[in-house]
Parts: structure tokens; C-alpha cells; sequence
């Protein structure tokens, strides 16, 4: 019998705990990103809004909507915003134009201002704020440039590859930038000059979906079922029975997250021991962003408009 129980406890070692939503919070439409800032959660949607609820009090303190467009049969939509980012008391939003192309607007002052329209002809994916006058955007075509707000001009244009652009990552500093693309391949710059410094590559052999990167640890979401980390002495996948859409590192990259299955459940693990501690289990419809707050705490989302909270210590 004492032998059962010491074999019987030593399996259950080897299975993550179960955890179920702490709060949810509804948005309007379906989720496309998230940030986090401070209090507030920055919530962008698909039905061109963006609200933003008090992590504290747990309301939504306001929504900001982006003008409405016309779709190819000439009706008015809410177009979808694809991409939020925040620094100090601006916000930076891509969303869906007119002709296929893509807007960049700048939220600030209580005044949407357009910073890049339809008539510059690009199909932007993803920007972030690297300070309060520059951005760094990336399009579709897998073109990445720096623009300057004050100037209205872009500093530097690179072509990163042919592959398809999927996302990327900048690190704490603000000083490189990690670039995922369809060739499963990943290309880090040099933000400031636009030069490429390194080609990280062995762990993904398709189309990477999504990528994160903390303290200069990686994680990677791939279309082969890999969740792929390279850290400084280390790399290694980890892998999946279904296509890994989003993946997420905590502020010390000691814990990474990643949609893990075809019931969208959320498998935390240590990417050091590589030991899965945690399975996150609520989400109904595919994953697009896992967001840790800290090393305890954690929101996702998906394409449905429920953002969960998760509190991995209840």
C-alpha cells in the first residue's frame, strides 16, 4: 500500500494544476490586443473601439472609438484595430482603412489625431512607441520602418525578408527589436539604426504566429505546434497537438504561457526547469494574447470579447 501511494503521488508530480478564471472582463467586440498600464487595461477590439477598464475597480473608465470607414460595397463600418500601444498620456492605434490599406491614429489630449492614412498606401500589421516621437511599424509585406511623429518622416526602412510578416517583439530598452515572420525564422535589429544583428533559427519550421520577449528570453507560438524558447545558453521547443496561436513570457521570463491544445487551454511553465506548473482553463474560442502583469498574475483573450484574469496563487 505505502509503495502505491509513493507511486501513485509521484504521477501526480507530473501534471499541471488546473485553474479556472478569477474575473472576466467584457469588451465590446472581439479581442485583437491587449496592454496593460499601470491600473488600466487597454483593451482594442474588432469593432473599432478601444476600451480601457480599471484593474482596481474592476469598470470600464472609458471607450475611445475610431471613425467609422467604407467596406468594398460602399456601407459604413467600425473598422477593426489591429495594434494599441501607450506611453505617458498617448495612445497609438492600427486599424483597418479603406482599399485594404491600414491608418495609424494618435490618441492624446482627448484629440484622435491621423498620423499615417490610407493615402500613404501601407498595409501596417503592428506599431509601438519606442519614445514620444518615434514609432516603429512593421507591414504585412515584412517591411519595417521608424517613423518620427515631429517630422513626419520615417529615418529608416528595412526590407526584413519575403516571408510574410507575423509579429514582433522589443525589448525592455527599447534598443532592438525581434522580428517573427512565416519563414519560422526570427531576425533581431538594431532599433536606432535599422541593422540587422542576429538570425535566431532551429526551433520553428513554419509560420511563427506570435512572439514575446522578456529580459532576453524569447517564446515563440508556432503553426507547427512548437512553442519554441531561446534563452542566452538554451533553447528548446516544447510541443503541442494544435496549432499554438499566442504565447507570452513573465517580466522576469521566468514563466511563459502558451495556448496549448484545441480547447484553448493556457499551459504556464517554467522555461528554465521547462516543468508545466499550471493549466489555464475557460477560453471557448481561439487565443490572441497572453499578458502577464506580474509573476503571479496574468489577462488573456481571445477572438470572443471576454478578457479573463487569472491569479496563479488562488
Amino acid at each position: 500500500m505505502r509503495v502505491l501511494f509513493i507511486f501513485l503521488f509521484s504521477i501526480s508530480l507530473l501534471f499541471s494544476k488546473q485553474i479556472k478564471p478569477s474575473y472576466f472582463y467584457e469588451a465590446s467586440a472581439g479581442v485583437s490586443d491587449l496592454v496593460l498600464k499601470d491600473k488600466l487595461l487597454y483593451v482594442a477590439t474588432a469593432n473599432g473601439s478601444l476600451d480601457i477598464f480599471n484593474i482596481e475597480t474592476k469598470q470600464l473608465i472609458q471607450k475611445l472609438e475610431v471613425p467609422k470607414i467604407k467596406d468594398f460595397l460602399g456601407e459604413q463600418i467600425a473598422p477593426k484595430i489591429f495594434s494599441v500601444d501607450i506611453i505617458k498620456n498617448k495612445i497609438l492605434l492600427v486599424t483597418q482603412g479603406e482599399k485594404g490599406f491600414r491608418k495609424l491614429y494618435e490618441f492624446k489630449n482627448n484629440s484622435l489625431k491621423s498620423l499615417i492614412t490610407i493615402d500613404n498606401k501601407m498595409s501596417i500589421v503592428k506599431a509601438k512607441y519606442i519614445n514620444e516621437n518615434q514609432i516603429l511599424l512593421s507591414l504585412l509585406s515584412n517591411q519595417l520602418f521608424l517613423y518620427d511623429i515631429k517630422n513626419q518622416n520615417f529615418l529608416w526602412e528595412v526590407q526584413v525578408s519575403h516571408s510574410k510578416f507575423s509579429d514582433f517583439a522589443v525589448n525592455e530598452e527599447k534598443t532592438k527589436v525581434v522580428i517573427a515572420d512565416e519563414s519560422g525564422d526570427l531576425k533581431q535589429f538594431d532599433i536606432k539604426t535599422g541593422k540587422l544583428k542576429k538570425i535566431y533559427s532551429g526551433l520553428n519550421v513554419d509560420n511563427i504566429f506570435q512572439i514575446d520577449m522578456k529580459k532576453d528570453i524569447i517564446i515563440t507560438a508556432g503553426q507547427d505546434r512548437r512553442c519554441g524558447i531561446y534563452q542566452k545558453y538554451n533553447q528548446y521547443y516544447k510541443k503541442s497537438n494544435f496549432l499554438i496561436y499566442s504565447a507570452g513570457l513573465s517580466p522576469s521570463g521566468t514563466l511563459a504561457g502558451f495556448a496549448n491544445n484545441e480547447e484553448n487551454d493556457i499551459t504556464i511553465f517554467n522555461t528554465d526547469t521547462k516543468k508545466e506548473l499550471f493549466t489555464l482553463k475557460g477560453h471557448k474560442i481561439t487565443l490572441t494574447n497572453i499578458l502577464f502583469k506580474n509573476e503571479n498574475e496574468l489577462f488573456s483573450s481571445s477572438d470572443g470579447n471576454i478578457v479573463y484574469y487569472w491569479n496563479l496563487k488562488e
